[in-house]
């Protein structure tokens, strides 16, 4: 399990959110306003926020244009993760990334499970990082929305998080999990 510790410094990240919706503007966009909201109140700073239709292409040049930001080191993605023909976010997503991470999804649908049962089975929640810029997409859903930001985002994104976590990767000035710290003679971490 992880924990937070006090003694370790909290890095606040700069964060894109991206809707992708043919229908909502930003006045019904209650699931942009909530990661908005969500990251704001964790200490990390809102770069930018937009909104795109459900088009493999569009999300596609959105994303590749944060990751090459310097600003932007961390992209919460909302909507398109479903089975409908216009669904497409992971399609869009998954060729940038330069690593997966499969763990994210297995761990979305964990979660879901326990509040909307079998149906977690039709989420393709994916992440990834691309350019050490951590890509993180989800149902577009508010509750989808807060089961991932709270239950897995948030302490992924907090320096603080022990055993590990993601901001050394994207930080390269924050301190790294013990984890990921070179391993010497015998396993000990130097």
């Amino acid at each position: 399990m992880a924990h937070v510790h006090a003694d370790a410094p909290f890095e606040p990240l700069g964060m894109a959110v991206l809707t992708v919706s043919d229908t909502r503007g930003f006045d019904a966009d209650g699931s942009g306003d909530l990661l908005s909201a969500r990251l704001t109140e964790a200490g990390h700073g809102l770069v930018e926020r937009r909104i795109v239709p459900d088009d493999v292409y569009r999300i596609r040049a959105e994303v590749s244009a944060w990751v090459m930001r310097d600003d932007i080191q961390a992209i919460l993605v909302n909507g398109g993760t479903g089975f409908t023909p216009r669904d497409t976010t992971p399609e869009a997503l998954t060729p940038l990334f330069d690593k997966a991470i499969d763990g994210y999804g297995e761990l979305f649908r964990q979660l879901s499970l326990a509040t909307i049962g079998s149906s977690t089975i039709q989420s393709r929640a994916v992440a990834g990082v691309a350019n050490r810029t951590l890509i993180f997409a989800m149902p577009g859903s508010p509750k989808a929305c807060a089961t991932a930001w709270d239950g897995i985002i948030k302490a992924q994104l907090d320096a603080r998080t022990r055993p590990c976590n993601f901001v050394a990767m994207v930080l390269p000035e924050a301190e790294p999990c013990a984890s990921r710290q070179s391993a010497g003679p015998a396993g000990a971490t130097t």
